[in-house]
């Protein structure tokens, strides 16, 4: 079983910066790729940053040039560098791992605020 934990999240001002973490029980490398999620209450799950094994990353439009996904292999660690944040950006943030059989593995989620 794959676990994973997500930390960092919070409350910030509009305009400031989190830096989400996820750790992975096992190699980062057996996945496919590593990805951040979030959702708000009534509304569906949403891909926001990607990161393939290859080291292709993708973003949803509404963070780019915001947001950034990175990863420390060592650590199996995978981040998501959040800068200027904004009260549409609250949510609870996800971290996914997706494997080559397609099976995907979800973390607890964090909550990040962003207060205007």
């Amino acid at each position: 079983q794959v676990q994973l934990v997500e930390s960092g999240g919070g409350l910030v001002q509009a305009g400031g910066s989190l830096r989400l973490s996820c750790t992975a029980s096992r190699n980062i490398f057996s996945f496919n790729a590593m990805s951040w999620y979030r959702q708000v209450p009534g509304k569906q799950r949403e891909s926001v940053a990607s990161l393939t094994t290859g080291g292709r990353s993708d973003y949803a439009d509404s963070v780019k040039g915001r947001f950034t996904i990175s990863r420390d292999n060592a650590k199996n660690t995978v981040y998501l560098q959040m800068n200027s944040l904004k009260p549409g950006d609250s949510a609870v943030y996800y971290c996914n791992a997706h494997n080559n059989l397609g099976a995907d593995y979800w973390g607890q989620g964090t909550q990040v605020t962003v207060s205007s």
